[in-house]
């Protein structure tokens, strides 16, 4: 178990209010850490910290502040082994997961945000010919679109992911300006502790970056609504971003929202079945199906249905589920106890509305400790049922069937979501067709790959607002403009 942790305030690394709670293997149901409890008053002493910091960090150089990020990256690579394996210890990802998609993605954003910081911020715009009137003489006026930091952003992250999701919301709020308030998931939030030590030994300012963490959800509410927050970027369930936005809407706080997601996989008569299996199944051994981006709803077309049915149910069976340090280690425990019930209780419900369950549907029974959730696929689903609507959150797949193009695209545009979606087809201009007719934030075609420079976001309740890439960096900044006589 590692030592106590502590809040990081002002450049201090403090003593919580609220004493610590236990941090949980969920692979063994071990204590990892202690993770400290910020009081409401700590919460807002870090967002105090953040907007005193603000004036100085907005107006150091950016070469300055894309070396402090560079440097960063550097002290996290020197150390991933550490930062992986507590990673691994936090969020019950398999090796190979916590290595590469947690801790290698976590020091790759912090690098792309260095060069992002050298980025041009101000674009000039054609003149404007004005003829004389009330406004003034007749004249040439100049005008230029300058991209300013917003201020101080609270950055509330996901469990699913203690290294990525941090640094993609942290790392292009710093090259921007801003300074940051973070509120980790509580599950799993030594890890971000650990990136903040690796930002102090870089040279970030007393300020610019603080962790404050809680099991309580008063932790999450004071960061929102601490009267020196300009904005709250949030990743997570809908609901609560719901409720984030009623408190940023009294207070007019920016707000970027990564919310849920029940991706749509349109899969036609003429696609490659191996290779939409093979994406499909990422729903399983993905973050055990702790992803807002799988393609959970499969909407196939009938002439393949019961032929993709078999693939995905051939993919279950060479799944290895278990202990996530195991080598050969496919799909991993999800997050939590209760996390697990739920998604069991799904499952029961899709029996109960009329789903056949396929595979799966039934605790690992070999497996004594740890949170884990057969991988599971329910096949004639309907519309209507509540696994099809309702987002699961975990290694579970729901299979409904289509006859034409115009059907399968009103079902998987018949969704409260609409973050990803996918589409495979041997008709590579039938699928872009079909693509551009998807109301989601981003689409795959023939492929659940990402394009780390292409806006990331959703339609409907899936979010508000686009980051990644340089969009990011548009996100943590205002736009000014600034006009004179020519």
């Amino acid at each position: 178990m590692t030592a106590p942790e502590r809040l990081f305030i002002g450049g201090v690394w403090t003593e919580p209010d609220g004493g610590h709670y236990e941090v949980i293997d969920p692979a063994t149901e071990e204590v990892v850490g202690l993770a400290p409890e910020a009081s409401r008053e700590q919460v807002h002493e870090a967002a105090s910290a953040a907007r005193a910091a603000f004036p100085a960090w907005s107006r150091t150089p950016p070469q300055r502040r894309a070396a402090i990020l560079d440097r960063a990256a550097e002290v996290m690579q020197r150390d991933v082994a550490a930062h992986a394996e507590l990673a691994q210890a936090e969020s019950g990802a398999t090796t190979g997961t916590a290595r590469g998609m947690q801790v290698a993605v976590g020091v790759a954003r912090f690098r792309r945000y260095a060069k992002g910081a050298l980025e041009p911020v101000e674009q000039g715009l054609p003149p404007q010919i004005n003829e004389a009137g009330p406004m003034g003489k007749a004249g040439v006026l100049g005008a230029l679109a300058v991209r300013q930091p917003v201020g101080v952003v609270t950055c509330i992250t996901s469990y699913n992911n203690p290294w990525a999701n941090p640094a993609g919301k942290i790392a292009p709020a710093l090259a921007m300006g801003n300074t940051v308030v973070v509120k980790p998931a509580p599950q799993d939030p030594l890890s971000v502790y650990r990136m903040a030590a690796a930002l102090a030994e870089a040279g970030a300012p007393p300020g610019v970056v603080n962790i404050v963490s809680g099991a309580s959800p008063e932790v999450g509410a004071a960061a929102v609504d601490a009267p020196d927050v300009d904005m709250v970027s949030f990743t997570g369930s809908t609901a609560v971003g719901q409720r984030i936005a009623e408190v940023c809407g009294r207070g007019m706080k920016r707000q970027l929202m990564e919310l849920g997601g029940k991706g749509a996989a349109l899969v036609f008569d003429d696609a490659d079945l191996d290779s939409a299996a093979a994406g499909i199944g990422t729903t399983y051994s993905f973050y055990s199906g702790q992803i807002c981006t799988a393609p959970t709803r499969v909407i196939a077309q009938r002439g393949v249905y019961d032929a993709l049915v078999e693939r995905l149910t051939r993919y279950l069976g060479r799944l290895t589920v278990g202990d996530p340090r195991a080598p050969g280690t496919v799909v991993g425990p999800v997050i939590s106890a209760a996390h697990r019930d739920r998604i069991e209780s799904y499952v029961e419900l899709g029996r109960k509305e009329g789903a056949r369950v396929v595979a799966g549907g039934e605790r690992p029974s070999a497996l004594e400790r740890g949170f884990y959730v057969a991988p599971t696929l329910l096949a004639d689903c309907t519309r209507d049922m509540r696994v099809v609507r309702e987002e699961i959150f975990g290694p579970v797949v729901v299979v409904l069937p289509f006859d034409e193009e115009d059907e399968g695209i009103a079902l998987a545009n018949d969704s409260d979501y609409g973050l990803i979606d996918y589409v495979w087809s041997g008709d590579i201009a039938r699928a872009f067709r079909v693509a551009r007719q998807l109301r989601a934030g981003g689409v795959g075609v023939n492929t659940v790959g990402r394009n780390m420079e292409a806006p990331f976001g959703g339609f409907k309740k899936s979010g508000v607002g686009r980051d990644v890439g340089s969009y990011a960096l548009h996100a943590y900044s205002e736009l000014q403009s600034i006009v004179w006589p020519g």
